[in-house]
């Protein structure tokens, strides 16, 4: 079906083609709205099955974080998303079309299920922040072609209108000081309005040393050996300190190591969520069809084509890697089970071989179709924390979690997502993930721990998957501090 590509805003709807957007790059583009609060890029860095689209969006009409008062944390959110022009866009448009965008952090899960309270708090983030955004510029990886599209936020047209002609002017006119297509944009080269590139870190140190990694990886193995669980997760955090612009990190971690689920999300106050997420989390379409793809068993690249082979044989023939990745297919199964149509959950593909910069990949495939009368909120609910970064079976992992690590993982291995008016939504898994929080950067790097597990290998894992996100801003992990909580290691 041909694209109306009129504005149409007398109905409410921005639907355009840019052509003078199609070959600058999102990253570009999002530096001409520098200053306008709460900037969203999601971005599609290298082709994939799921990367078709990137987005960018800026200055929510409305933002909302979780309750106070422990009620459903997705009322709120349900009820900025009503105030959207409900209209469908008829053709091949993008997938989002104006509605929510933001962050579910790891620990949302407590307010899905009951947990133990053990790990400490110090990263006072909210563990849900949404945007409402009438507004997106949409960039089709296929086609190469940019597209303006929106929805009136209550019905407000002139709003809508107002809104539309601020945005092109800042996406269209040449801004002092740009640089022309095809040129490096500021900040590529490592400089940014926001500083100089020796603000990023270059040194980051890891809350646990190899040897308490070790144990907390042989405590998981008690607990499979004692029948509690299948497998757990676990991970350690690397931190550095950091009061800068988080734009300036991102934009070298963006260039340094394009993924297919790259995010930007602007938190405010110098704090922000920069994401280079080799992970979908869940995707639904407006026709109620939903994918899931975990990611289970990693290898490092080789430094030869013959050597990367032989890693990537080594990783498809490992016994213990695709039990992995099968247990996680099956706590999927079961969690999408619990909103989809009966027999319609599936599994297309499994333990197939994917590859990023810095490590190769198992990935599997898991689909159904929404049950009539659940939405993206109750496939959220059913769904959160993913299981492929939580455990089998989920809710004991996570509570082993809860005992082992040290610290809450805040949006680590929560998610970046979207969700449109016409109930869609596309979203990451935040793993290879900084969190600046105005004072640090943070960055977990863990793997999902089984009987097989070799405390010393699962340790080497965390570096290998470390060392794209600290290359791409040229830095290196260093020894480690002391862990911190020894005494609560007893009784997971």
């Amino acid at each position: 079906m041909a694209l109306d590509v009129r504005p149409r805003l007398a109905r409410g709807l921005v639907l355009e083609r840019l052509p003078a957007l199609d070959t600058l790059a999102p990253l570009d583009a999002a530096e001409r709205l520098r200053g306008l609060p709460g900037r969203v890029l999601l971005e599609s860095a290298r082709p994939g099955r799921r990367a078709r689209w990137s987005y960018l969006a800026a200055d929510p009409l409305d933002t909302i974080g979780p309750p106070d008062d422990g009620s459903d944390p997705f009322a709120d959110a349900r009820r900025l998303l009503r105030r959207l022009t409900p209209r469908p866009i008829a053709g091949d448009a993008p997938a989002w079309t104006g509605g929510l965008a933001g962050y579910l952090s790891y620990d949302l899960g407590r307010r899905l299920e009951r947990l133990p309270s053990r790990a400490a708090i110090d990263q006072p983030l909210p563990d849900l922040r949404f945007g409402l955004y009438d507004l997106v510029i949409a960039w089709d990886r296929r086609l190469g072609a940019a597209w303006l599209v929106g929805r009136a936020v209550d019905g407000d047209l002139d709003r809508l209108r107002h809104r539309r002609e601020r945005l092109l002017v800042r996406l269209l006119a040449s801004a002092p000081g740009s640089e022309p297509s095809g040129a490096p944009a500021p900040g590529s080269d490592g400089q940014d309005v926001g500083g100089p590139a020796s603000a990023i870190p270059t040194t980051f140190v890891s809350d646990l040393d190899r040897p308490s990694f070790e144990a907390m990886v042989e405590r998981v193995r008690q607990e499979i050996a004692r029948g509690e669980i299948y497998q757990a997760n676990v991970a350690r955090r690397l931190v550095a300190p950091f009061d800068g612009d988080p734009w300036l990190v991102y934009r070298r971690l963006r260039t340094g190591d394009p993924v297919t689920h790259a995010a930007y999300l602007d938190l405010g106050e110098r704090r922000a969520i920069l994401s280079a997420s080799p992970e979908p989390f869940l995707a639904l379409d407006a026709d109620g069809r939903v994918a899931t793809d975990p990611i289970k068993g990693t290898r490092p690249r080789g430094t030869t084509p013959e050597a990367d082979r032989e890693l990537a044989c080594e990783l498809l023939a490992s016994d213990k890697d695709r039990a992995e990745n099968v247990m996680i297919v099956d706590v999927l199964r079961n969690d999408l089970g619990r909103v989809c149509v009966r027999g319609s959950v599936r599994v297309p593909r499994l333990c197939r071989l994917e590859r990023t910069g810095a490590v190769q990949h198992l990935v599997s495939t898991v689909t159904g179709r929404l049950a009539p009368g659940n939405d993206a909120f109750d496939l959220l609910a059913a769904s959160f924390p993913g299981g492929s970064i939580t455990g089998a079976p989920k809710i004991r992992a996570m509570e082993v979690i809860e005992a082992l690590e040290p610290v809450r993982r805040g949006p680590y291995t929560g998610a970046a997502l979207w969700i449109g008016a016409d109930g869609a939504m596309g979203s990451s898994i935040l793993i290879r993930t900084f969190v600046a929080d105005g004072r640090r950067l943070t960055l977990h790097v863990g793997g999902g721990m089984t009987w097989r597990s070799d405390p010393a290998e699962e340790y080497e894992e965390t570096v290998a998957k470390a060392r794209g996100p600290l290359s791409a801003l040229g830095a290196v992990e260093v020894e480690a501090k002391a862990p911190r909580r020894d005494a609560a290691w007893g009784n997971p």
